[in-house]
């Protein structure tokens, strides 16, 4: 089947609506660290468990992900990624009827399990449904639709769980006040799980378009061992490790930061529509990073990235008012490009091959499981403070990305994943 036919695009479009859906749930858990923060009289580290709690599946639930995609092929794998998705949001229902906050991490947990198989079953089979010489400009582009998710869930998270009840600017907070916010977590995932049910619908329809766009034996050798043995993949993993933490950890503590007297003064709920700012820098960069990789190495390009994001950092921590609020949303433009840039640059220099290697850095994104657990109790001493654990994690990705540019690629027009 030619790489540019009607099926090959038809089922480009519905994989890529996947990415809208994971931007969409993963930043929504933005605002709602401030909400359970409130809502049970919890720290900024001990709120920021909501983080841990989901990016932790992809470290647990990567590996059995492969195999599933390589036993059962990709379209049946997104599909039950996608019941195991609108089961989390129903587990979290629960979790707020009962007001336990083990409950909504749980939930959590089992929603970002089934992002964790979507993520390994629809990347490397987005990055197969086209032509391999531009998947570069491609996948960035199509990252774009992610971000489109990750703008949309801050402003909309934050209209629904930062308003009301226990935010209502009482000193005290009553029971029905804290019932109330318990009904707008629900309102959120009740959303989600709608996204999530209309979209299955699609994919099982869909199903045998999906295959036969792509054959099942591309997802033969979807186990990740062979790359734990490629030093490129490691270090390509670890890139993506604190890229992941760096990125969610500072969209964990944006809102706090806005919230400062000595930054903006916002109110929980505006600062967490503003944030949507953050996210937006990321979606528009990816438009101009595509663009940009078509004149310019990707490497040179994760290069420059990395070194001014780690300068936005140092911004944030010396300045405060207009600067450090700006300095702290610019770096999502300077995120834009970074997590498909690391997979392409990796993917061509590992010895392994694609499935295995996309297997591993999928499992390395639990770093969004334990960076921001840091930021967030450096953030309880000095919310400024925290921002120094990004610095840190953009500084080592541009050794990365240094190494990267001058170590000759293995592999060029591999199937390549993306985020």
């Amino acid at each position: 089947m030619s790489s540019n036919s009607p099926e090959h695009r038809a089922a480009f479009i519905g994989v890529t609506t996947l990415f809208f859906v994971w931007g969409f749930i993963t930043a929504m858990i933005d605002p709602l660290i401030p909400a359970v923060r409130a809502i049970f009289t919890l720290t900024t580290a001990e709120s920021t468990l909501t983080q841990s709690a989901f990016f932790l599946s992809y470290a647990i639930v990567s590996l059995p992900a492969a195999a599933l995609v390589a036993r059962r092929g990709y379209a049946a794998s997104i599909l039950y990624a996608l019941v195991g998705m609108f089961a989390g949001c129903m587990l979290m229902l629960v979790a707020t009827h009962l007001a336990r906050y083990t409950l909504v991490l749980i939930a959590l947990f089992v929603i970002g399990a089934g992002i964790t198989v979507l993520q390994v079953a629809a990347n490397p089979l987005a990055a197969a449904l086209g032509n391999p010489a531009r998947s570069h400009f491609r996948l960035t582009l199509s990252q774009a639709f992610n971000s489109l998710g990750t703008v949309v869930a801050p402003f909309l998270g934050a209209m629904l769980m930062l308003r009301g009840g226990v935010f209502a600017g009482e000193a005290t907070h009553s029971t029905a006040m804290r019932d109330a916010s318990l009904r707008n977590v629900d309102l959120s995932f009740l959303v989600i799980a709608g996204l999530i049910a209309i979209l299955a619908v699609f994919v099982a329809i869909s199903r045998q378009r999906l295959s036969a766009a792509v054959p099942q034996d591309r997802a033969a050798n979807a186990s990740v061992l062979p790359a734990l043995r490629s030093g490129w993949a490691l270090l390509g993993g670890a890139a993506i490790f604190l890229y992941v933490g760096a990125e969610v950890s500072i969209g964990s503590v944006m809102i706090f930061y806005l919230n400062q007297p000595s930054v903006l003064d916002l109110s929980l709920a505006r600062a967490g529509q503003l944030l949507s700012l953050y996210w937006l820098g990321a979606m528009v960069g990816r438009f101009a990073g595509s663009a940009l990789l078509t004149r310019m190495p990707a490497a040179h390009l994760t290069l420059a990235a990395t070194l001014t994001a780690a300068l936005l950092c140092a911004i944030v921590m010396s300045s405060g008012g207009w600067l450090g609020a700006g300095a702290a949303i610019a770096i999502g433009i300077c995120n834009s490009i970074l997590f498909p840039t690391i997979f392409t640059l990796t993917l061509e220099r590992s010895s392994a091959g694609p499935a295995a290697t996309s297997g591993l850095l999928c499992m390395a994104i639990v770093g969004g499981a334990v960076l921001p657990r840091i930021a967030g109790a450096i953030a309880d001493r000095n919310i400024d403070a925290a921002f120094a654990v990004p610095a840190v994690a953009y500084a080592m990705i541009a050794i990365f990305a240094y190494a990267a540019k001058n170590a000759r690629p293995l592999h060029l027009g591999a199937a390549r994943p993306t985020h």
